[in-house]
């Protein structure tokens, strides 16, 4: 009896030999596994390069990089909207010029000073009492509401140091040029039309330009 014989059994039960059986793994499973790990990343390779030959020999890539830059060029060269309202043509304004001061004929003069300039012309007369030599200054725009960013700042360019005022119960879009004691004459021609160029023209403010500098795509 073998020595690998447990105690009490022998006969068809009876272990011979001096070494134990050796357990093996089935390496048919193994192998197929392998194997399906290998032709995976085969597949996976030969797919990613297949995608690169296909950008190198269509230019796949530098076409998706041109769109990107022509759109850019694109929204460059399209000018954005304004969104400043148009300024008023001195002949859709209508001005009153009231004389509140002792001096005769002021009024008509300076009238027709603003005729000459585009101007339309309504009353031509005395200050009421409210402001009648009561303005001790060169004189007084005064405008509706809506007259505070439109008309009023063009008639200021006729006469840049009068003082501006609206009147929220005024109606109508007529403008009133109150003379005032200080007054001497209109501003300068000259002077008022480069004013008015300029506030039909406003220009960038150099924070806003040098922004757009600096976010401009090249093309």
């Amino acid at each position: 009896m073998s020595m690998l014989t447990p105690p009490g059994m022998g006969g068809q039960y009876r272990i011979t030999g001096d070494k134990y059986p050796r357990m093996r793994r089935p390496r048919k499973r193994r192998k197929l596994a392998l194997a399906v790990v290998a032709s995976a990343t085969a597949l996976g390779l030969a797919g990613w390069g297949t995608v690169q030959l296909i950008n190198i020999f269509t230019g796949g890539g530098d076409s998706a990089s041109a769109a990107g830059t022509k759109s850019e060029c694109s929204a460059k060269a399209s000018p954005s909207p304004s969104t400043a309202a148009a300024v008023p043509a001195p002949g859709t304004i209508t001005v009153n010029v009231l004389n509140a001061t002792t001096r005769t004929g002021l009024a008509k003069e300076t009238a027709d000073e603003l005729k000459k300039r585009g101007f339309h012309i309504g009353q031509v007369t005395n200050a009421p009492t409210q402001y009648d030599k009561k303005v001790k200054g060169v004189g007084i725009l005064l405008g509706p509401a809506t007259a505070l960013n439109t008309t009023l700042p063009v008639l200021g360019t006729q006469l840049t140091t009068a003082e501006r005022r609206t009147d929220a119960t005024r109606k109508g879009t007529t403008l009133d040029l109150i003379i005032g004691d200080d007054f001497k004459s209109l501003t300068p021609t000259k002077t008022a039309t480069k004013a008015l160029t300029a506030l039909e023209t406003p220009q960038p403010t150099p924070t806003k330009a040098k922004a757009k500098a600096n976010t401009k795509p090249s093309c």
